[in-house]
């Protein structure tokens, strides 16, 4: 049993499961059932995503997607690859969270300056992955930090179409994701092509 929300954090997670045919059971909270303020209260931390994975409950969307990265062979496959995607997430993380600083603060007034700055965020990963003899920005197999990277990818490539035109390898790693059978099929579905990328319906 899986329920969570605020769906924009969500991607990647929905992504691992998928690609590792793990079964996803979702419980969507309303904007207005979220605003009552029962849930919230309910919640620790007073936030969203929560998931179930038997008795373990987590919040935090990363420590989940941590946590499913561990189970399934997606966490590197020793300490110091593990250490490695930790960092790589991280530097993930921190252009995801100009993104949503974007999106939920400056979308009117700032885009135009995001998309022109957006490749200087890009170019430690075309160089990363320009070196990876596997495609992947760790090791030789796909890591809970290469599906982060890629649904931020898909997130922005939406935002700034032109993104990766100057990143042939970004682009061709990109794809090479995109085209994992199951990722392709969630990618496809109609039910995930329908939610917003944001829960403001910015994007």
């Amino acid at each position: 049993n899986i329920p969570y929300g605020n769906l924009f954090l969500c991607g990647a997670l929905k992504m691992i499961l998928a690609d590792n045919e793990q079964k996803l059971k979702e419980n969507l909270v309303s904007r207005e059932e979220w605003m009552k303020g029962d849930k919230k209260g309910s919640c620790l931390f007073g936030q969203l995503p929560i998931f179930e994975d038997g008795d373990l409950v987590l919040y935090q969307s990363n420590a989940i997607l941590r946590h499913v990265g561990r189970k399934h062979g997606a966490y590197g496959k020793n300490d110091c690859e593990a250490s490695l995607i930790d960092m790589m997430n991280d530097s993930v993380e921190d252009l995801r969270l100009k993104y949503i600083k974007l999106i939920y603060q400056e979308y009117e007034t700032g885009k135009e300056a995001y998309c022109k700055d957006l490749p200087n965020h890009l170019k430690p990963f075309e160089s990363i992955l320009s070196k990876s003899k596997s495609g992947f920005l760790v090791g030789d197999q796909i890591s809970f930090a290469d599906y982060n990277l890629f649904d931020l990818l898909l997130n922005n490539k939406v935002l700034c179409s032109a993104s990766l035109d100057s990143f042939p390898t970004l682009k061709s790693y990109v794809d090479k994701i995109a085209a994992r059978p199951k990722i392709k099929a969630l990618l496809e579905c109609e039910n995930f092509k329908k939610l917003p990328i944001n829960g403001n319906g910015k994007q």
